[in-house]
């Protein structure tokens, strides 16, 4: 298995990070607050999980082994693949998703795209004993855990990050609004806080 990579970030795209590893350009699939914390040029290490299909091989990424870890625990749920697997872990750190699943918050799960009540549900049951107890603030690690974004940059990836996930650019674009006063409060915009917010925000006009 492909542990981690490392080396300097070569492109970003709204779901994907090329890092240059001995010459060769890695693509590596990553959720937008890991993606937040990068940028051309710049060295970059990234905890990854190889997925192995019959026609493909997936390289994906993360900002830490725990997220890695967390990303693989979940795809032991029936129904959870690496896709839906990734877009929990683009709205939820890995402590928010134990917490989550520890005191049974079926609302923070349907917050990921994808999911539904039902399935919200079924995952409950399914992770309950495999995640572990929260090892501390799931807000707060998740905080800590995306880089910032200069000012001038936030709208773009956000919208980049929003796209990446799925969401209708008209959607993106209201998204990315209902978040600006929120972003213009500090001179160092987090991307991966907006991204939740806004999350949020998508949901409860659905």
């Amino acid at each position: 298995m492909i542990a981690f990579v490392s080396g300097p970030v070569a492109a970003l795209a709204p779901d994907t990070a090329v890092i240059e590893v001995g010459g060769v350009g890695m693509s590596v699939q990553c959720a937008p607050g890991t993606l937040a914390g990068l940028r051309v040029g710049q060295p970059a290490k990234l905890a990854t999980s190889l997925v192995v299909r019959e026609d493909s091989l997936t390289l994906y990424g993360f900002a830490d082994d725990d997220e890695r870890q967390t990303f693989e625990l979940l795809q032991t749920a029936s129904g959870v693949g690496p896709r839906l697997a990734q877009a929990m872990l683009a709205v939820h750190s890995p402590d928010a998703l134990r917490y989550a699943v520890s005191s049974g918050d079926e609302k923070a799960l349907t917050a990921v795209p994808g999911i539904g009540k039902k399935g919200a549900q079924k995952l409950l049951l399914e992770l309950k004993d495999r995640l572990g107890e929260p090892l501390g603030t799931g807000t707060h690690a998740r905080a800590q855990g995306v880089g910032t974004a200069a000012s001038a940059g936030w709208r773009e990836q956000l919208h980049a990050a929003l796209v990446g996930l799925g969401y209708a650019t008209r959607e993106a674009d209201e998204a990315v609004s209902s978040v600006a006063p929120q972003a213009e409060e500090t001179d160092s915009p987090q991307v991966g806080v907006l991204l939740k917010a806004a999350l949020r925000n998508l949901n409860r006009t659905r």
